[in-house]
């Protein structure tokens, strides 16, 4: 009697099998998750409210011929400080320049550094947070320390010192002073984040199937720890935009002959009572850039951290 016929054993991993699984689920998750903060987000008012206004703010920022022809830099000193007319629809500054067109055009300068700073902020808190965060013990104790020397100083006074000894303060010099001191918040942040989900199963799974420190990282860790930073990171851009408006007010912010709307709140302070719309519309301007970043932040936050709603 011939031996019966065995099937072959199966030679395929199951480290192989199940890491394959797990990308098979894996994408769906990621894909139901974004389009759950989607359809959050498009059901959320104050989201629309905030997008409309940013979009019309970036707008102005990237392409100020679209708001005005004007160049505001022609300036003359007999049309100095005229109030808000058909002619000049925010009056004129103490040079004479068309009011209107500088505030359109401050926009630049302000919003730029606003995004520089907080995109530089974010790169640098997700490295030291996903790093502190995810090995713990002496390398975390140490890049905690470090952030916490560095929190220690107010962004403020930190910035007040180092802007008043540089001679030359444009848009890369500000925006440099204020990474400096501004990163840590968003550091302790991604920390936390990190934390809360280092010792999760499927982090755990991972390891267990011979994974590395840097494909957990960036595969597990980092996907679902970034949702709360994201969302103050686009609060904290207008967090910045108020920041580089204070610090040109009190004189070590952008210098002349650059454009920005803490510039010409500096400017209008002498003149507050005899020509109040000089500090009137670039404060609206900016409050209104402030609330929309900070309110879209709010919205982001909700959207993609589910624990965060109520």
């Amino acid at each position: 009697m011939s031996e019966m016929h065995r099937p072959e054993a199966r030679t395929e991993p199951i480290d192989s099998h199940l890491e394959t699984e797990g990308n098979k689920t894996k994408k769906p998750e990621e894909a139901s998750l974004l389009a759950d903060a989607w359809r959050s987000l498009r059901r959320n008012p104050w989201f629309i409210i905030s997008a409309v206004l940013l979009l019309i703010f970036l707008t102005m920022a990237v392409f100020p011929s679209l708001f005005t022809n004007t160049d505001p830099r022609e300036c003359l000193l007999e049309r100095s400080r005229r109030d808000p007319s058909g002619e000049f629809w925010f009056g004129t500054d103490v040079q004479g320049c068309d009011y209107y067109s500088r505030v359109i055009h401050g926009a630049r300068n302000s919003i730029a550094v606003g995004f520089i700073v907080a995109i530089g902020t974010f790169i640098i808190s997700v490295v030291v947070g996903l790093v502190a965060g995810y090995f713990g013990g002496w390398v975390d104790a140490l890049l905690s320390r470090i952030t916490d020397m560095v929190f220690a100083v107010p962004y403020i006074l930190g910035a007040l010192v180092f802007l008043n000894v540089l001679q030359s303060r444009g848009v890369r010099e500000v925006a440099f002073v204020l990474i400096l001191f501004m990163w840590p918040t968003m550091t302790r942040l991604m920390r936390g984040s990190v934390i809360s989900v280092v010792n999760a199963e499927f982090v755990m799974a991972a390891r267990a199937l011979g994974a590395g420190p840097i494909t957990i990282m960036r595969r597990h860790i980092l996907p679902n720890s970034l949702g709360p930073v994201i969302g103050y990171a686009t609060v904290f851009t207008g967090i910045i935009i108020g920041a580089e408006a204070t610090l040109t007010f009190l004189g070590v912010g952008l210098q002349l002959p650059a454009i920005s709307w803490g510039l010409q709140l500096s400017d209008a302070q002498p003149y507050l009572q005899t020509a109040p719309h000089l500090l009137l519309f670039p404060v609206i301007f900016v409050g209104l850039t402030v609330f929309a970043f900070m309110t879209m932040g709010d919205a982001i936050r909700d959207a993609l951290d589910p624990k965060s709603k109520k």
